[in-house]
């Protein structure tokens, strides 16, 4: 009998642990969900797939897969052969957990697999090959300062980034804004956050808790197209190697040199002409190493790196970035955001956090398709963010997040590890009560 219960518990205690899922859901106003997750890729993976999965599967089959078409089995025939593009193992297993995740929430993913997530998180890569139709992606601008930008000001010498996320006013890209913070098991890894949509592994835009964050902009002036056999590294994946690593290029601290080196591990460049901006604390070293803006192609160059010593018309300890090569070529393409803030930023000095903000919300907002508008202050640990909700988000007042807070991890986060547990009444009585500290299960035994 002892032996039957013993066995008989050992099942139960084996099931409730393969369906625990690492994560938690910390907020859902404002549309914006926020959630946190713990653990391996896999088990991270798992989490986003659960807590996520109508919201991913809203935003795969109404948005992404429609984008692509008839091309998108050619799209997930590309990912399969791994030639093209290079995926990391841990970011396949992810993948995996979140596919995995979206099936234990009971969502229909009838017709969809592990390919599909991989795809989603390639979507701007894989939508510039010759065979793929033109699919809506995103624009973008940032504004970053620091040192003698931010003198005299509260923030005196810190550095600041706000940043416009532009977009597609679809219901499916509005409805499932996300916000993702990470705590990983691997040693090599550091608590970051990626503020997206739903499903993203990578890093559209994201931070980590060094203070180190980085976005992403489409360079819209380059009409090269990408090239199969590449091995093209995921713009995605490459910015949230730089800042979820510990330290990306071990040289013991982090700055932009880790989203610089991660960037240039794609040699072959990047499947389509992309803008990245980067910014770390005012303590991380020279200029080059707080601000960076790095302009990417699949074509050569294939990157191009800006500082503020580059002669690009906006003065001072300040960087600006929107959808057009400046340094790349020396093109100097300036836009009409870009000449917003060059005609309203004037010496480039006396730049506290909200004329920081208030001369991106002024001067370089998209109108209509402004989805996201977010400021970093690395280290007054803060992080300003305001959301498409039924009008652009710079219309909104932003809601400010403690860092501090938002990378603590969950107070009731149970380990994967076997729980104590007491049985009781012992000796039985045909009745059997197995007590966790988080469950009570209730099992009845039959005397053999």
């Amino acid at each position: 009998m002892r032996q039957f219960i013993f066995i008989f518990l050992f099942v139960i205690l084996a099931s409730c642990q393969s369906k625990s899922q690492n994560g938690v859901v910390v907020s859902t106003t404002g549309n914006l969900t926020i959630i946190k997750v713990w653990g391996t890729h896999y088990e991270r993976g798992y989490a986003m797939g659960y807590l996520l999965a109508d919201k991913i599967y809203n935003l795969y089959t109404g948005y992404i897969a429609p984008q692509f078409g008839s091309y998108l089995p050619a799209a997930k025939t590309i990912i399969q052969q791994g030639q093209s593009f290079t995926i990391e193992q841990k970011y396949l297993d992810e993948a995996r957990g979140i596919f995995d995740g979206m099936v234990a929430a009971g969502v229909n993913t009838t017709g969809l697999d592990t390919l599909d997530i991989l795809v989603a998180n390639s979507f701007l890569d894989l939508s510039n090959y010759p065979f793929s139709k033109a699919v809506d992606g995103p624009g973008c601008s940032s504004l970053m300062s620091w040192g003698d930008a931010t003198n005299g000001t509260a923030l005196n010498g810190k550095s600041v980034i706000s940043r416009h996320l532009d977009w597609s006013v679809s219901s499916y890209i509005v409805n499932n804004q996300v916000m993702v913070v990470h705590f990983p098991s691997e040693t090599d890894e550091q608590p970051w956050a990626l503020i997206g949509f739903a499903g993203q592994m990578g890093v559209l835009s994201g931070l980590n808790n060094a203070g180190l964050s980085v976005f992403q902009h489409q360079m819209s002036d380059n009409s090269a197209q990408a090239v199969i056999d590449m091995h093209y590294v995921p713009i995605w994946l490459s910015t949230r190697n730089a800042i979820e690593s510990s330290d990306y290029n071990d040289d013991g601290v982090n700055n932009t040199s880790d989203v610089r080196d991660a960037l240039l591990v794609s040699t072959n460049g990047y499947a389509d002409g992309y803008i990245i901006t980067a910014l770390a604390p005012s303590t991380a070293g020279n200029d080059s190493l707080i601000a960076l803006v790095a302009e990417l192609a699949p074509n050569a160059p294939n990157f191009t790196f800006r500082s503020n010593t580059y002669s690009d018309s906006i003065p001072g300890d300040n960087l600006y970035a929107a959808n057009y090569e400046i340094k790349r070529n020396n093109h100097r393409h300036y836009c009409t955001r870009y000449l917003g803030i060059v005609n309203n930023i004037g010496t480039g000095t006396i730049i506290g956090q909200a004329e920081n903000w208030n001369i991106m919300r002024d001067h370089s907002n998209s109108g209509s398709g402004n989805i996201q508008f977010m400021q970093v202050i690395p280290e007054d640990r803060q992080l300003y963010l305001s959301v498409y909700n039924s009008s652009a988000a710079y219309l909104h007042a932003p809601v400010l997040f403690d860092l501090n807070e938002l990378f603590q991890m969950p107070t009731n986060v149970v380990s994967n590890k076997a729980s104590k547990m007491t049985l009781y009444p012992n000796p039985t009585n045909g009745n059997v009560k197995l007590d966790f500290p988080d469950k009570l299960f209730d099992v009845s035994i039959t005397d053999s």
